[in-house]
């Protein structure tokens, strides 16, 4: 496995990285450091520009402006260059359904220019960490999704590759294969590969070693999980309520209220501001005559992602 980046423990970063396309500014000045060897996380919607920075990142996409060194070289002027020391998988990663799992591996080595001598021993190399021992003679497209998924993870590093980007590769699956494959990452960061890897599943972002969240274009957090949630420490409550829909139209119209959501017969909320947040969610209860508990609750990723993407609107629109 070859060293990741360019000898500063940095594999990608990127300074005022921008994507205009027509009067859309799909990507807005971000400025991002992905750490070697670790798994980075990329949360955020759909239509945040998380696929269209990755495609920049990999110099599929050209920017409109910024600057990208990407493993030590010039994205995009040596995206050549980089081709041979990348990955690349996303949610409609192609297989050859037509043919076998080894077959497909087999093709793929020959793509990523695998020497021919190599070829034969990687793809057993994969078989047998990819649990494909018993399925090499099967046919792709008679797989379940799951399978599919591991065989196209196997294909995307057949080539032993420094840089690993996944876009959102895990969405169509079921929570056990996605499971499994979260295990494959990590076992691949271990070996010394970096991963990038977008989604918009809170699950997956909680397993990132750090994440970026963006959100219209624009990084609004960075950081490791922990950092992100322990920013948020004294802005999340949950609330108990004989009526919690009634207490949700309460609280979703104060001003400082960045978010209300029901789980189960309590609500949780996220608040924004200082002061003494516990006692003004009480007094708004009482003042519309409901008895409620009110008490702090440790925030997680969500909260910080319902934050960072909503405490900038104005208060109309977050009560919408």
């Amino acid at each position: 496995m070859s060293v990741n980046g360019n000898g500063n423990g940095i594999a990608i970063r990127a300074h005022g990285l921008t994507k205009r396309f027509g009067s859309l500014v799909a990507v807005d000045h971000v400025d991002l450091e992905v750490p070697s060897r670790h798994v980075y996380g990329f949360l955020g919607p759909n239509g945040s520009g998380k696929s269209t920075t990755i495609r920049m990142l990999c110099g599929l996409l050209t920017p409109s402006d910024g600057e990208i060194d990407v493993l030590g070289l010039s994205i995009p002027k040596q995206a050549e260059a980089l081709r041979s020391r990348i990955g690349y998988m996303t949610q409609k990663f192609s297989l050859f359904e037509d043919l076998s799992v080894r077959e497909n591996l087999e093709f793929m080595a020959a793509v990523q220019g695998v020497p021919k001598a190599r070829a034969p021993k990687r793809v057993d190399e994969l078989i047998e960490q990819y649990h494909f021992g018993d399925r090499q003679k099967q046919l792709a497209g008679t797989m379940s999704g799951g399978q599919k998924q591991r065989l196209a993870l196997a294909c995307a590093v057949i080539h032993d590759p420094e840089l690993l980007f996944l876009d959102e590769p895990t969405s169509a699956v079921d929570p056990e294969s996605r499971r499994d494959f979260w295990e494959k990452l990590f076992e691949l960061a271990d070996a010394g590969t970096t991963l990038l890897v977008s989604t918009h599943l809170m699950d997956e972002a909680e397993r990132c070693h750090r994440l970026a969240v963006l959100n219209r274009g624009v990084l609004v957090a960075d950081g490791t999980p922990i950092e992100l949630t322990g920013a948020l420490e004294g802005h999340t409550f949950v609330v108990e309520s004989a009526d919690p829909r009634r207490a949700q139209r309460v609280l979703v119209a104060l001003p400082d209220v960045l978010g209300v959501a029901q789980v189960g017969n309590a609500l949780r909320v996220l608040i924004h501001g200082e002061g003494d947040a516990l006692s003004h969610l009480k007094e708004a209860l009482a003042g519309s005559g409901q008895e409620a508990d009110v008490h702090p609750a440790p925030p997680n990723l969500e909260d910080v992602f319902v934050a960072v993407t909503r405490e900038k609107r104005e208060p109309q629109e977050r009560a919408a």
